[in-house]
């Protein structure tokens, strides 16, 4: 190998630069090298990029935590992989220790990092991770449809809490990558009413060619007046894919049912009534990365239950990295992937 390779670094606000950086090496017995196949841009890489940012990251790192690899090199304390072994990576390195990993909670971990945000992470050809980061997929996968697994992860952890039931009736509110998953997660379920709403017509496309029953521009239609009319008494299930529709939430589902928030906005602070919660046995869960969720994960993408390779919808060399940049932020794209 050369001693220098490419990659996109992330330095300081809104600046994401393509350098030659030094070779990533193993300097602990518990570590692997990875070839990175395939890494894909996250709406949480947008919102790094973004002045001021919307998100935390470290300056001087590789971005990407949704990326594929190859193993080529291992630490002499690795035993569970071997050379050329596929793997898909969780990017968030958990301690172990604390109070929240020793409760089985390791998304609540109070010492976690991440890779492609705080650490270097996927935008390049070599990567170094932790081994215990690191999940087998079949070598009969493709790699755009194996980067898939982290936000998959993310998703399946949320549906597992909601459990819906075969019949039941859901709204999804968003359709960006996260929301068309849970879309065709609640398809396969049985969901026998998926309403989204989303005010891209691009998106609300995907929505329809996810299993969405129908589809509701919210600065047009009457969101609220379909639902009730759709369902008669609100919707069992209402998923917020995109961090500040809590309220919107509310007035849509039904008196007993189960509301799931997992986008994230720290600047919402909507003005909530809490007896709405209480006088309606309102459920209302937060979801937060995976948890323990990335080998059923692996498992929906190795079954191609869900049909994803038809939410890439952009291919870029890392040469092009900043054009799906530039697609992702203008809402144009689903999937973009990235090789190096």
């Amino acid at each position: 190998m050369k001693e220098k390779m490419l990659a996109a670094v992330f330095e300081g606000e809104g600046r994401l630069n393509l350098k030659k950086v030094p070779l990533p090496r193993i300097k602990r017995g518990d570590e692997v090298l990875l070839e990175v196949e395939a890494a894909s841009i996250c709406g949480t890489d947008v919102h790094i990029l973004e002045v001021p940012p919307g998100h935390p990251a470290t300056p001087g790192v590789v971005l990407s935590h949704e990326y594929t690899g190859k193993v080529l090199e291992i630490g002499k304390e690795v035993t569970q992989f071997k050379i050329n072994d596929r793997v898909i990576i969780d990017p968030n390195i958990t301690c172990g220790s604390c109070p929240y990993c020793q409760r089985a909670m390791p998304n609540m971990c109070e010492n976690v990092t991440t890779l492609g945000i705080f650490i270097d992470g996927g935008f390049a050809k070599y990567n170094v991770a932790p081994a215990k980061a690191l999940h087998r997929i079949s070598s009969q996968v493709s790699a755009e449809l194996a980067v898939f697994a982290e936000p998959l992860s993310c998703v399946v952890n949320g549906t597992r809490k909601l459990k819906v039931q075969p019949g039941e009736s859901v709204v999804v509110l968003g359709a960006g990558p996260i929301g068309l998953l849970f879309t065709r997660l609640f398809k396969v379920s049985g969901a026998s009413e998926i309403i989204v709403s989303e005010v891209s017509p691009y998106r609300k496309e995907f929505a329809r060619r996810s299993g969405a029953t129908r589809l509701v521009d919210p600065g047009r239609e009457d969101l609220c007046g379909i639902v009730k009319d759709k369902t008669r008494i609100g919707a069992d299930v209402v998923v917020d894919a995109v961090g500040d529709l809590f309220q919107d939430a509310l007035k849509l589902t039904r008196r007993g049912g189960k509301i799931l928030l997992f986008g994230q906005n720290e600047k919402a602070k909507a003005q909530i009534s809490q007896n709405i919660i209480t006088r309606c046995e309102l459920d209302i869960m937060g979801t937060y990365i995976a948890r323990f969720t990335f080998p059923p994960a692996i498992q929906i993408i190795e079954s191609g239950l869900l049909n994803l390779q038809e939410l890439v919808t952009h291919r870029f060399p890392l040469e092009e990295i900043h054009k799906g940049i530039q697609v992702m932020k203008k809402g144009e794209a689903i999937k973009v992937v990235i090789t190096p």
